[in-house]
């Protein structure tokens, strides 16, 4: 089972990051590789609208785009992990998402979507934010939610642990790691 997760946080040992790990731990033991796209360390650039992928479905630009573009094509179970900044995904997120809309050409223009393999597609989110009202995580949720029925994802969990800001926050939370555990093993044994 091909897994993927993305790492949308800029902080190396923050909140998001414990989170993610916890649930590629759950997967991993397994016996299932995960492979993990740190966003915040590789080179992605904006999407610039330029309609280059409007008749073809592929992205005219060259970025370590291409590598995620490929595991995204061939995956099974995709995580997203992200801070909550200003109602929103972060920005390392967002520029990752939206370099995705090849697909949604892909998907919605081309009537190409990306297909299922043998296990189905299935995803998991992962939000992590400062403040305490669910509106920051409605608006990310529902930027997650296009993002993944874009690349043919039609099921997902969804994680949200609001009133978490300083970093290793999480660590106090009662229950916060092991959900995310038990949702990185609900992830690999459940079927769409």
């Amino acid at each position: 089972m091909y897994t993927i997760a993305f790492l949308g946080s800029p902080r190396k040992d923050g909140n998001t990051d414990l989170l993610l790990r916890e649930a590629v731990r759950a997967i991993e033991e397994e016996g299932i590789t995960v492979h993990i796209f740190n966003l915040n360390a590789l080179n992605i650039m904006p999407c610039q609208n330029c309609g280059g992928c409007d008749e073809t479905g592929v992205c005219v630009f060259e970025d370590n785009m291409s590598d995620i573009y490929e595991a995204i094509k061939k995956a099974d179970r995709i995580i997203l992990a992200s801070p909550v900044f200003f109602f929103g995904v972060s920005a390392q997120t967002k520029a990752m998402i939206d370099r995705c809309q090849c697909f949604w050409c892909g998907k919605y223009l081309l009537k190409q979507p990306v297909t299922e393999g043998k296990y189905g597609r299935k995803g998991l989110l992962l939000l992590v934010g400062g403040m305490k009202k669910e509106i920051g995580f409605q608006c990310a949720g529902a930027t997650a939610k296009a993002f993944f029925r874009t690349i043919n994802v039609p099921v997902h969990e969804s994680l949200n642990y609001p009133g978490i800001d300083a970093k290793g926050a999480i660590l106090q939370h009662p229950s916060a790691l092991k959900e995310a555990y038990q949702a990185g093993r609900a992830l690999v044994h459940s079927k769409n």
